[in-house]
Parts: C-alpha cells; sequence; structure tokens
C-alpha cells in the first residue's frame, strides 16, 4: 500500500515537473530577450547537436553587422551574403564554446529532445574564450620572437589575426605589447608580421654543384642573429616546393635537372599560414576554411648565389661552459666524420663501416635511411670529451619523406667510445635547449653532459623508431602518462583551447606494446624540443625534471604539448625514465606537470 501511495505521488511530481517545463520553455521562446534552440534525435547527443545548430543561427543573426567586413566590394549590401558569411563563421565556433548555453532535457532515448537557450546579454559568453586565445596566440608569438623562433612567430600572430577576423569585436580587441599602451590587434598585427618579414636576411653560400643536382646552403639570419626556425619553400622552375624546415639558422635549396643548370638566383617564400598544422585544432581549421587567406607581398624574397661565404655568413659559437672539457687533438674524430659525410654523399655506406662499432652502424643505417639524407654542410665542430667518450657536434642533413609536405633539416651528432669508434649517432638539441643544460655550472659536469647526451637520443629513437631502446631508458614501474587530441565533443575538456584531450595511464609493458604498434603506421616521425626547463630535484641524488615544450610531426598524426620526464642520472650509465607525462600547449603554463607534484 506504501509503495503504491509512493509511485502515485512521485507520478504526480514527474507530471508537475514537465508541465512546469514546458511553461518555462514557452515563456522563453515568447521572451525577446532569449535566443534559442531545439532538437530531437535517437540519442541526446544527436539531438543536442542539433539543438546548438539552430542556437548558433540565432547568434548569427545578432551579430550579423558586427561581420561586414568579411563581404567583398562587390557583394556590400547584399543581405543573404552577408547572412551567409555571418552564419559560416558562428558555426566555427565549437560545441564546447556554445556548451556555455543552458541546457534542458525534455525527452530522453530513443525519442531525445533537448532544448538549448540563452539571455541575448550573454552571448558575449560565447565568443570570450575566442578572445582568450587571440590573446594568447599573440603573447606566443611575441615570446616565439624573442628567442629567435620567427616560424614560430609568424604562425602564432597569423592564427592571431585570422580568429580576430571571426570575432564580432575584431575592431575592439586591443592589448598592450611591447611595452606599449593598448594596441588594436586589428592594426598592429598585419604590421607586427611585416616586421618580422623585413628583419628577416638570407645569404647563399658555396654550392654543391652535381651533375644533374644544385644544392646551394643558406644561413638565414633575423635582425643579424640566426634564426631558431623558420619554414619557407621556393620556386624550382615548375612549381613552389615543399616546405623546408630551417634550423639554427641552416636551410638550403636543391634543384635537379635542367633547373639545376646555370641556376644564380632563387625566388623563396616564408610560410606563415600553416594550414597542416591549424588541423590539430578544429576551430582553427574551420576558421581557415570560412575566411580568406590574407597575403604578404612581404613574405616573398629574392636571393642571389654570389658563391661568397664570409664571417658575417657564419652562426656564432654554442655558448658552452668554462668546465667542459673539450678534444686535444680532434683530428682524428675530423678525419672520420668527413670520411662518413662522403659515403652518404656517394652511397657507398658499407666503405665505412669500419668506423662504426656494431650497433653504431646499425643506427647509421637507419638514420641515412631516415627520410632520403642528404648533407648540407659540415661546419667547424665542438668536440667534447668526458671520461674516455667524445661527442662530436654536428653535421647539417636534411630529411624528407615520399608523402610528407615538409622537409627537416637537423643537426647530426656523432657519439664516439674510447676506441675512437663511433657508437651511436643523435638528433642533436636546438642551441637554446643546448645552451640551458650547458650553462648550469652548478650542476655536476658529467652530469650535464649525460643530460644532454640523453635528450637526444631519446628524440632521435622515436625518429628511428628504436623500440627496444625506448624500453630499456623506461623504469620497470615507471609512471607514464599519455595524451593526446581526439575529436569526440563529448569528453569533458579541462583546458581552455576548446581541443578535447584524452589522457591514459599506462604500465611500461603496454606503453611500448602500443608504441611498436605506432611505429609500424607510420612512415616518418619527427620530434622537435623547445622552450626547455630543466631542474634539479631536491631529494634522491642526481635527479632531473626536464620540462619541455614538444611538437610532434608524423605522417598520420601531429600535436604540439609539454612534456616532462623525471629522469634519474645517479647511474649515469643507465639512465631511467620514472615519470613521463604529457599534456597539450594552454594558456595556463602554472598547471603543467613538474618537480614539484613528484
Amino acid at each position: 500500500m506504501k509503495n503504491a501511495r509512493f509511485l502515485f505521488f512521485f507520478a504526480l511530481f514527474i507530471l508537475n515537473l514537465n508541465i512546469l517545463l514546458a511553461q518555462t520553455i514557452e515563456e522563453i521562446k515568447q521572451n525577446p530577450q532569449y535566443l534559442w534552440g531545439e532538437g530531437v534525435g535517437a540519442t541526446l547527443n544527436v539531438a543536442d547537436k542539433q539543438a546548438l545548430a539552430m542556437l548558433a543561427g540565432q547568434i548569427s543573426t545578432t551579430v550579423e553587422s558586427k561581420f561586414e567586413h568579411l563581404v567583398d566590394e562587390q557583394s556590400k549590401g547584399d543581405k543573404a551574403v552577408l547572412q551567409e558569411k555571418t552564419r559560416s563563421v558562428v558555426k566555427t565556433y565549437s560545441t564546447a564554446t556554445l556548451n556555455n548555453t543552458e541546457r534542458l532535457v525534455l525527452g530522453n532515448e530513443p525519442d531525445a529532445r533537448v532544448f538549448r537557450y540563452i539571455k541575448r546579454t550573454e552571448v558575449e559568453k560565447v565568443f570570450r574564450e575566442r578572445k582568450e586565445k587571440i590573446i594568447v596566440f599573440v603573447k606566443s608569438a611575441l615570446k616565439a620572437e624573442s628567442e629567435r623562433r620567427i616560424g614560430d612567430a609568424l604562425r602564432y600572430a597569423y592564427w592571431a589575426l585570422l580568429l580576430l577576423k571571426s570575432h564580432p569585436d575584431w575592431n575592439e580587441i586591443n592589448l598592450s605589447v611591447e611595452g606599449r599602451s593598448a594596441q588594436k590587434l586589428i592594426v598592429w598585427l598585419p604590421v607586427k608580421m611585416d616586421e618580422l618579414f623585413g628583419h628577416l636576411r638570407f645569404k647563399a653560400t658555396d654550392s654543391e654543384d652535381g651533375e644533374k643536382t644544385k644544392i646551394v646552403p643558406l644561413k638565414i639570419f633575423y635582425k643579424d642573429a640566426p634564426v631558431a626556425n623558420l619554414d619557407y619553400s621556393y620556386w624550382d622552375g615548375r612549381d613552389w616546393t615543399n616546405l623546408i624546415g630551417a634550423k639554427d639558422g641552416e636551410g638550403f635549396l636543391e634543384y635537379v635537372g635542367e633547373n639545376s643548370k646555370n641556376k644564380e638566383n632563387a625566388r623563396l617564400k616564408v610560410e606563415y599560414i600553416y594550414e597542416n598544422q591549424a588541423k590539430i585544432d578544429d576551430e582553427l581549421q574551420m576558421v581557415m576554411q570560412r575566411i580568406e587567406p590574407i597575403a604578404f607581398r612581404k613574405s616573398y624574397y629574392d636571393i642571389r648565389f654570389d658563391g661568397d661565404s664570409d664571417d658575417e655568413a657564419r652562426p656564432a659559437a654554442l655558448p658552452v661552459a668554462a668546465d667542459m672539457e673539450f678534444v686535444r687533438n680532434p683530428e682524428t674524430y675530423k678525419e672520420i666524420v668527413q670520411k662518413v659525410s662522403a659515403a652518404i654523399r656517394n652511397g657507398k655506406y658499407r666503405s665505412v663501416k669500419r668506423f662504426f662499432t656494431e650497433e653504431g652502424f646499425e643506427i647509421f643505417q637507419k638514420l641515412v635511411g631516415y627520410g632520403n639524407a642528404r648533407i648540407l654542410s659540415t661546419p667547424e665542430p665542438q668536440i667534447f670529451a668526458h671520461r674516455g667518450e667524445v661527442m662530436y657536434r654536428s653535421v647539417k642533413m636534411a630529411f624528407h619523406f615520399q608523402n610528407n609536405y615538409k622537409k627537416f633539416v637537423e643537426d647530426v651528432v656523432f657519439h664516439f667510445d674510447k676506441e675512437k669508434k663511433i657508437e651511436s649517432l643523435s638528433f642533436g638539441l636546438s642551441e637554446k635547449a643546448f645552451s640551458s643544460i650547458m650553462e648550469q655550472e652548478a650542476w655536476e659536469k658529467s652530469n650535464r653532459f649525460v643530460l644532454i647526451n640523453f635528450l637526444e637520443h631519446f628524440k632521435t629513437a622515436y625518429a628511428l623508431k628504436r623500440a627496444d631502446y625506448i624500453e630499456s631508458i623506461f623504469a620497470d614501474n615507471a609512471l607514464i602518462i599519455t595524451g593526446h587530441l581526439v575529436k569526440n565533443a563529448d569528453v569533458e575538456n579541462r583546458f581552455k583551447n576548446n581541443r578535447i584531450v584524452k589522457y591514459n595511464r599506462q604500465p611500461k609493458a603496454e606503453y611500448i606494446g602500443n608504441l611498436r604498434y605506432s611505429f609500424g603506421s607510420k612512415e616518418y616521425i619527427n620530434i622537435r624540443f623547445e622552450e626547455s626547463r630543466v631542474r634539479k630535484g631536491g631529494t634522491g641524488g642526481n635527479v632531473y625534471g626536464v620540462q619541455i615544450k614538444q611538437h610532434y610531426f608524423s605522417s598520420n598524426y601531429g600535436d604540439t604539448g609539454y612534456l616532462f620526464l623525471m629522469v634519474d642520472l645517479n647511474d649515469t650509465n643507465k639512465p631511467l625514465i620514472h615519470v613521463r607525462t604529457w599534456q597539450p600547449n594552454i594558456s595556463d603554463i602554472d598547471s603543467t606537470y613538474d618537480m614539484s607534484i613528484f
């Protein structure tokens, strides 16, 4: 009897609640102070998307007049064109952004019904996160410029400008930059990009002419100092080439066949749009598809091949701590590297096998097979000694892949054992990352040497797909947190950049197994490190926390994020990773993983 009475009153409560909801929804629909959308579907997700799409259409109407700048001169005054442009841009605001709106579930699956609404006075909520992202991009561009990462500076500045054009307050967003009072970004950003282009300088050095090829090394400067990174393409006589990724002031041009003959100058175009990298951000990618690209004439350069190489064209030597030991008699090492470089140029790899250990030659074969390797230059090296081992820095090489849109320039570092045989090769850290470790004179010299060696082999192991080596450097009980960007809009996003991140804690065996599978599915992997920050732990002896910004490129996936490694160097012959975490490039750097957490 009691159960029947409870069910009666519960049913009465639900009935009254539905009536109340129906009255509330009708009131919202009739009230001009609200915007709303309604959707139905077999699942709540389908119904919600439909409701959000309808709501987005109503939001478009309220901000229509603010997007007249997107309509070309011929279509000015055409209301239908303006409406279409506005709706197209508002659709670039992701579901995560529109989730700021209120939601009512009116029916459950399989007859799901969802109602979304927002007050007109709160429409600004929808656009707030994009404004925050614009400001983050502007600040990232300025930071990149200060570190001579001009490729990154141009990329962030252009992305900020493009997103700005998609914001209804595009003409009103101001920011204090470079020590000046608040600047109107719609004016400041194009001027800043022209300034970045204007301070770039290219110098062709002595070319290497083959029977049907011509390779022209380039020195690339920003305000007379070598750039840390820059991407560009050039006219090869028939078409614009794939992108070339310059590193630490070094790039190249390559001409094949008839186009290599009697070549005395080049036409070069610096990249700033980065459409492929924009794919990691759904909103940014959609904006690129809906807003006309912005052309910058100053991104084009004419370069003459005068064949002269002078002191001005040589990057300054890397700063090195005073207590680091150089090899006293380096000629033997120079001679070996020259012979290995010649073997790479002529393709006779086995002719230099005697200069390698067995494992070293195996790594060498993988490296020269990685992306059609080419020697660009063999600059005057820095050769360090440590406990009988020698680090030879470095030979400039270029790598490209059949199905890739980009070519890479890397510094290849040679590692010699006590018998003066090459025991391994690695891709060098950037100048900034290398110097930030070398200059820590308070740390033991051996730890700095081992840490650089370790980080360079770490990034190289992923490029050469050395799963066994990677397995050997992780402790058996290592904490491994992986993360990657996904497109599932139902996953809660804890970060402020509207990208969905999936995290997974994995035991070592599972991580290595997944890594082997991943290696098998990719033509290539290339990792770039920047913004490194290394801290020595207060306890545990020689334990270091390495927080580093990582750009990960592969043939089927790419992302940018912060990698944290806790590395145990108590046994310098066997460094071990106890913690490995990853998280995306976020606006609040203080919330990244670091030594304080562990």
